[in-house]
């Protein structure tokens, strides 16, 4: 994967980031920790602007958010309860954690949006319930930009600064967003196995 992403970067430059960040967020397994530090080494490199490596990993991330968050406002919350009602077990909610999840993530969205940019797929998860419990793109957006923003300023100023051993970073970092991705799917086989549906609402 690495080759190919670096054969992206090279032939399309900021375009190509773009491109792959917002990839990531609709395809978590293609991985920010190696497509930013290759493009921050590419910036030392002097063949890209380090601002423009920035800005265009954070463009197509809040690109990627948008994605999601465009398709859950169409799901909307209405029909995500009769999918519940329906398929439950499988969604591993049902019309009371519906609710219980729209109160928690309304009161602690100011916090949940950013922090979940930072967590292997929690950042493609967390702008379905912004759409779904249709959080205001002026709200949303901006909240988006701090987090995308804040990881991949991160991941392209480590590349930038280890040079040739950029991929130092997804060599420390993946092994760890692999365990997070599984955890996540454990999670949620877990999830499926115990669903219970609450009848007393």
């Amino acid at each position: 994967m690495t080759n190919w992403i670096s054969d992206l970067v090279e032939s399309m430059g900021y375009l190509g980031i773009g491109l792959l960040m917002f990839l990531e967020n609709l395809f978590p397994p293609i991985p920010s920790e190696l497509i930013m530090p290759l493009a921050g080494y590419s910036a030392a490199q002097g063949k890209l602007s380090l601002v423009g490596v920035l800005l265009s990993g954070m463009t197509g991330t809040v690109a990627g958010a948008l994605f999601w968050y465009s398709v859950a406002r169409i799901v909307n919350e209405e029909r995500l309860r009769r999918w519940a009602d329906r398929h439950g077990r499988w969604l591993t909610l049902d019309g009371n954690d519906i609710s219980r999840l729209e109160d928690w993530f309304c009161r602690h969205r100011n916090w949940a949006v950013p922090s979940a940019h930072v967590i292997p797929g929690l950042r493609t998860l967390i702008s379905i319930p912004a759409g779904i419990f249709e959080i205001p793109l002026v709200r949303f957006i901006p909240l988006t930009i701090l987090g995308s923003g804040l990881w991949t300023c991160a991941l392209g100023l480590a590349g930038y600064a280890l040079g040739e051993r950029f991929d130092a970073v997804d060599r420390y970092l993946g092994p760890a967003s692999s365990i997070i991705m599984a955890c996540l799917l454990a999670f949620y086989f877990w999830r499926v196995a115990r669903f219970r549906p609450d009848r007393s609402g």
